[in-house]
């Protein structure tokens, strides 16, 4: 399976500490051999743990202009009405998911479109379940402008463990559905705004694939006369 970029580093410098911690051991502490084994098995899949997080599997990219996908692994933790403020300035149906540290952490685009704002808020780390996450944590807004103009919020929200988000997309560039939005290191949290008309796929509690659930399908736009 491939590897996230975001990873690289991570990855490379634990091995080195995991390596460093054993030799440690094996050298300056009088230990039986029985240990040092359990320990080199522990170290390993911990090593291995910390490579899985960073993992990027390689996912159908599916295309329907009607359909809202997920944006990442998780679970569904809210679904409600609410009245956005820092772009569409109007209500939206909100559908977040959390993902826990076992989940895939990389970040899809849920609709295809022009990408009309982007914007990194700093801010605090509460757990990323916590209801004041959306709009105090450190996250990182992306708002999609589809071909009807309509528009489209997707926030990524760094959560307790979590520390850094990355967004690959910069405004006025058209992005394909279902393609890489970014990536969130460690436990955290997406939420997606949409026309609040939408007909809603999922309930509190369902869990989500990134780029392959369908959560959510647009109303179709009224034709005037």
């Amino acid at each position: 399976m491939k590897i996230n970029k975001e990873g690289y580093i991570i990855i490379g410098v634990t091995g080195l500490i995991c390596v460093a911690i054993w030799l440690l051991v094996f050298f300056f502490i009088d230990t039986r051999y029985v240990t040092l084994w359990f320990m080199a098995g522990f170290l390993l899949i911990f090593w291995f743990f910390v490579a899985a997080f960073f993992r990027e599997p390689r996912r159908v990219q599916i295309h329907d202009d009607a359909l809202i996908f997920s944006p990442c692994d998780g679970r569904v933790v809210v679904t409600e009405v609410v009245h956005e403020d820092e772009y569409v300035s109007q209500e939206m149906l909100q559908i977040s998911i959390f993902m826990s540290v076992t989940n895939v952490h990389m970040n899809w685009l849920p609709v295809g479109g022009e990408v009309e704002y982007t914007k990194h808020h700093h801010g605090r780390f509460l757990v990323a379940w916590h209801p004041k996450s959306s709009t105090e944590n450190e996250r990182a807004t992306t708002v999609v402008r589809l071909k009807d103009g309509r528009k489209v919020l997707i926030r990524q929200i760094a959560g307790f463990v979590a520390r850094r988000i990355v967004t690959y997309v910069k405004p006025d560039t058209h992005v394909d559905q279902n393609s890489i939005l970014g990536f969130i290191k460690f436990g955290s949290r997406v939420d997606i705004l949409i026309p609040k008309d939408s007909e809603l796929y999922v309930e509190i509690g369902d869990p989500v694939i990134g780029s392959q659930t369908p959560i959510a399908r647009l109303k179709p736009v009224e034709k005037q006369a």
